[in-house]
This record gives C-alpha cells, sequence and structure tokens, in this order.
C-alpha cells in the first residue's frame, strides 16, 4: 500500500532505552502500564474500545501534514484515506466495526447479504438493500455500484488507484473504460437490485477486494471525471460542505443516510472537520493543547511531540502494531547478489537491533522483523526466523562463511538506496552500513527523493544503471491477505518497467505457484497457510532483509470515544466509529 512520502514515519531516532524509560520498561519491552488520564489509560485504544460511548454530536476535528492523494475513491490509494472514506462512500460488503483482529471479517454493506458465489468460484452474486440512498434522496442501484467500479479502467483519466478488479475480471485489458468503451460485460445488472460479477479464474479474496472503498458506487450523472474528487458525492452518513486541497474540508451530516441500512457506520458527530498543515511539530502541538481528536495521516507522532505526549499524557496514547514493514530488497541484477550467499551474508552480517533503535526503538520502531510478513496479514507465523534475526546482533561468522560461499572471502562494495524524505530511513541506512563494515561489506549510501521512487528504485534499468545493490524501502497491505500484500513485492508477473515494487526482482516458480494455490482458495484460514508457505519461500531465496514490523505512538484526545486500532485498516484507527464527547 502506498503512504505519502512527505509523512511516512516521519520519526527521528530515538534510542530503545530512552523510549523505553518513558514507558518505564525494558529496552527489549514494548508494552507498559495503565497510566489514567482524562483521555483514558496507556494502549486502551489497543484490543479493546477506548471510551465506548454512542452519544451523538459535536465535531470530531482530525489534524494532519498530508492531504490525500486523492479523495476520489477511484483514485485513493494512501491507507488514510481508504479509512476516511466510508464516511462518505460506502460498498457491496465492508470491514467489521470492531478492535484487531476481528475487524477483517467482512458483513454485508450496501448488499443484504455477503456474495452468492456459483460457477465453481468465479460468479459473485449480491442484491442490494432496500432504502440506500444518494446524498440527495435517489436510490442507490446496481448499475451505480457497476459504474463507479468500472472507472478503474479509465485509467488515461483517472490515474492513481489499485486496480486489482479491472486486473481480476478483465486480465487481458480488452475493455477500454466507462469513457471510451461503454458498458463492461463482466459485470452484469439484471435489474436494479441485482449486480454479478464473472471472474475468468477464481479468486479467494475477490470480496476482500469489494470492500476496499475504491470500489465504491459512482452515479454517473454526478461523475465529474478528473474535477470528482473536489466534491465526492455522497452514499454515505455524511457528505462534503466545502474542500480546499492542502487546507482542509468539512464533512455534515447527509439526511437521506439510514441508520438501519448500516450498522457499520456509528456515524456519531454532527460533523468531520480536517484541518491540514505542513509542519509536524505544529501538528503534535494542536494535539497535545486539544485544538484537535486525532491524526488524519495516522503515521504516528514526531520526535518532540512523542516525548511530550509520553512524559505528560500517557493516558492519550496508544503505540499500535501497524500492517507496514521496513526492509532491504536485494535486486539481482546488480552483482553480487544474483548469487544468494552475497545475500544471505548481508542479511547475517546486520545488526538488527542497531537498526531498531535507529527507528526510534520497539516502540516508534517497531518490533525486530523476522521475516516479510507483518503480524497483521492472515498467515503471519512469528516461528518463521530463519536467520535467527530475533536475537537482535549480527551473525559475523555465519556473514563471513556465506561470503566465503559467494566468492568473496574478503567482502565487496555496493550502493544502498535509500529515501531522503524518510529521517527513519535514512537513520536505517547509517546502521546498516556501519554494521556490515564489520565483516568487509563496504556500503555507500545514495539517498533519492521518495516522492520520485517509483521513477527510481522503481525503474529496473535506473537500478542496474546506478548499482543499487541495496533499496531501503517500506510496504503494507492493500487488503489482509497475503495477495494484497505479497502479490507486488514477490509475483514475477509484477516486475515493471517503471513502478516496479518487486525490487528484489523475483521470478521464482514456487513462489508464483505458491500464489496460484493460495489465491484459489476460497476458504481463507487455509489460504492464510499458503501465504505463510510463499513467504517462507521468499525468506528461503534471501531476497529481502527485514527490518522492523513498523509501530506508530498515536495520540487520541480526552473528547474521543470509540477508538480502536483495527487490522482491516492495518493497525490504524477505525475512523467510522469514532464520535466526541
Amino acid at each position: 500500500m502506498r503512504t505519502p512520502s512527505t509523512s511516512r514515519r516521519r520519526l527521528a531516532a530515538v534510542s530503545a532505552v530512552a523510549a523505553a524509560t518513558l514507558l518505564g520498561t525494558s529496552a527489549c519491552g514494548g508494552g507498559g502500564g495503565d497510566d489514567e488520564s482524562a483521555g483514558g489509560a496507556f494502549n486502551a485504544g489497543i484490543g479493546k474500545i477506548a471510551n465506548a460511548s454512542d452519544k451523538k454530536g459535536g465535531t470530531l476535528k482530525f489534524i494532519g501534514v498530508q492531504d490525500a492523494d486523492s479523495w476520489d475513491t477511484t483514485r485513493m490509494y494512501y491507507g488514510f484515506a481508504f479509512d476516511f472514506a466510508r464516511y462518505y462512500s460506502r460498498q457491496l460488503v465492508s470491514y467489521t466495526p470492531a478492535p484487531g483482529k476481528k475487524s477483517v471479517d467482512l458483513k454485508p454493506d450496501l448488499a443484504k447479504s455477503k456474495a452468492k458465489i456459483t460457477d465453481d468460484g468465479k460468479t459473485y452474486t449480491y442484491e442490494l438493500k432496500d432504502g440506500v440512498k444518494w446524498e440527495d434522496g435517489k436510490p442507490i442501484t446496481s448499475q451505480d455500484v457497476k459504474y463507479g467500479i468500472e472507472r478503474q479502467w479509465a485509467q488515461k483519466v483517472l490515474s492513481g488507484g489499485p486496480v486489482y478488479l479491472k486486473d481480476v475480471l478483465d486480465p487481458d485489458g480488452k475493455y477500454k473504460g466507462p469513457y471510451e468503451g461503454g458498458d463492461f460485460d463482466g459485470i452484469k445488472t439484471p435489474n436494479d437490485k441485482t449486480i454479478e460479477f464473472h471472474l475468468p479464474k477464481r479468486n479467494g479474496d475477490f470480496e476482500q477486494m469489494l470492500a476496499m472503498p475504491t470500489n465504491s458506487p459512482v452515479r454517473k450523472d454526478k461523475d465529474t471525471k478528473s474535477k470528482y474528487g473536489l466534491k465526492p458525492f455522497s452514499s454515505g452518513p455524511y457528505k462534503f460542505q466545502s474542500y480546499t486541497p492542502n487546507k482542509g474540508l468539512m464533512l455534515v451530516r447527509n439526511k437521506h443516510w439510514d441508520r438501519k441500512s448500516d450498522p457499520l457506520r456509528k456515524a456519531l458527530p454532527n460533523a468531520v472537520k480536517v484541518t491540514l498543515l505542513t509542519n509536524a511539530d505544529e501538528r503534535d502541538k494542536r494535539l497535545i493543547n486539544g485544538d484537535a481528536d486525532l491524526d488524519l495521516n495516522q503515521r504516528g507522532m514526531d520526535s518532540q511531540g512523542r516525548t511530550s505526549a509520553l512524559k505528560q499524557h500517557k493516558g492519550n496514547v496508544d503505540n499500535p502494531q501497524s500492517g507496514f514493514i521496513s526492509y532491504v530488497a536485494f535486486p539481482q541484477s546488480v552483482k553480487p547478489f544474483d548469487n544468494i550467499h552475497c545475500r544471505k551474508a548481508a542479511i547475517y552480517g546486520t545488526d538488527h537491533k542497531s537498526v531498531q533503535t535507529a527507528r526510534g526503538g520497539p516502540m516508534a520502531g517497531g518490533a525486530l522483523a523476522t521475516n516479510m510478513l507483518p503480524p497483521v496479514v492472515p498467515g503471519y507465523d512469528k516461528n518463521d526466523d530463519q536467520y535467527g534475526i530475533s536475537k537482535g546482533s549480527a551473525d559475523v561468522a555465519k556473514a563471513k562463511e556465506e561470503l566465503k560461499k559467494c566468492g568473496k572471502p574478503k567482502g565487496f562494495k555496493t550502493t544502498l538506496a535509500v529515501r531522503n524524505t524518510d529521517k527513519s530511513d535514512m537513520k536505517s541506512a547509517e546502521a546498516i552500513q556501519a554494521s556490515l563494515k564489520k565483516v568487509g561489506i563496504d556500503v555507500e549510501t545514495d539517498p533519492f527523493d521518495g516522492a520520485q521512487g517509483s521513477s527510481i528504485v522503481g525503474n529496473p534499468d535506473v537500478v542496474k544503471k546506478k548499482g543499487y545493490g541495496m533499496v531501503l524501502y517500506g510496504w503494507g497491505p492493500d487488503f489482509p491477505s497475503g495477495q494484497g500484500y505479497g502479490v507486488p513485492l514477490w509475483h514475477s508477473k509484477y516486475i515493471l518497467d517503471n513502478g516496479n515494487n518487486n525490487y528484489a526482482l523475483i521470478d521464482d516458480k514456487k513462489v508464483d505457484d505458491g500464489f496460484a494455490a493460495a489465491i484459489s482458495d476460497l476458504d481463507p484460514n487455509s489460504a492464510a497457510k499458503k501465504y505463510a508457505e510463499v513467504n517462507k519461500e521468499v525468506m528461503k531465496g534471501g531476497y529481502y532483509l527485514p527490518l522492523t514490523y513498523l509501530k506508530v505512538v498515536q495520540w487520541r484526545s480526552d473528547r474521543l470515544t470509540n477508538v480502536y486500532s483495527a487490522n482491516s485498516f492495518s493497525g490504524w484507527y477505525d475512523f467510522a466509529s469514532l464520535g466526541v464527547k
């Protein structure tokens, strides 16, 4: 999942000991006591609901340092935009409003029930609920749902968002989109209430894809194409009253939304206000001073605000496990990383604890990542630690043994590409550089503008030309499954000429076949086990050096009610359930 480069993990390095001291825990821990404040208790929104209440009214105040990539549901790809979009958009199915793992269970939203699946898992049929309406009172129809999804094909006009449904329903790309190609015959609407999806192949995550806000209905007569993100037309409990890009927006109640048809959204506030600014320290000051309730971007407090919050307002703080991972990929096009033993030498030679400390310690940096599947993704296996990463320290003996096997007993030189827009990444690169030097691997860092990542590290030709043997980056799931997380990183068909995320250039039949088996499995528990096996193959190949499973220090105001961290949104707060006192 993409995250805004200017707000992603903008956390200065804090030592693990310092962070632990603030919490009264050991440097190796990540927990804490139940220090009380007017806002509740530390971690009161983790695994449970902080300040549970059904009280309506008031204005919920968000503050952020990054606007959405787009508020047009078709074009959005930032995680916080997915979360926020549920205020003004609905889907056929959506996530359970509950903390933690329970949140990933899908429930009917616009549809009366989950799909009726026929034709050996290739046809999904839904019937819409009665009484679901647009903000002008007109009924939401199956044709509106279809049209909203068809907009994914209009990439010339509406680029930017994920195109999972487009790829699944039309793998050969024959349909030209609603602006050029008329009607798509892979989606049928026999009447205003019924919609059928006809898949060429089975895909066990198809309903997970449908739950993404990018598959919300759009009414054809309200589609302003590239301008739609300035004022989307609401199918949810709130509608746009005003929006000024990079300044702020205001949502007010949609009087035609019916609570009886929507048990998934509490819609407690009378209004939802977003204030946008550019300075993270100023954002944190306003949060602590009570001028805002929570961070729109959900990327965690910066070092100064975090220190103040933990010392003086610990009861207003949660430390959720996000769905994101920080890692280094080894592009196989750059020697000597075409050799598995050279890759393994770098993995063994890295002092993982020093990298964790550089990222801010267990609290602000996250737990040591022992493999490439984050804890919030089904199939995660904490026991999959093929390189002994959980020990924290470098295994110098094994690193030197692998260097001999790859024909570089005295070590080698390489270049590590790192975003200069991410302080934590820069600090991580320095820690990796220092530890690998001790085993004979001389790493030169080459910082690049994170906003240009897709055309730099995302371009295999540029990577090879610049000699990037290592690429430091981060990733999170588009939807909570191994497919929604791993396919863009690991599958051979996702090696792209530009905008590539398979930085390691993995073309491994076992990995591809593992994905095929998992994707066609309609049992999510069985599929999760198969994704775990894919992850093991990826780690066995030494294609990645996992660093940390990212955590953040998250603020919730004294006024905030119904606060909980949800795996369905990568461990961030479920915005649609929030209220204010």
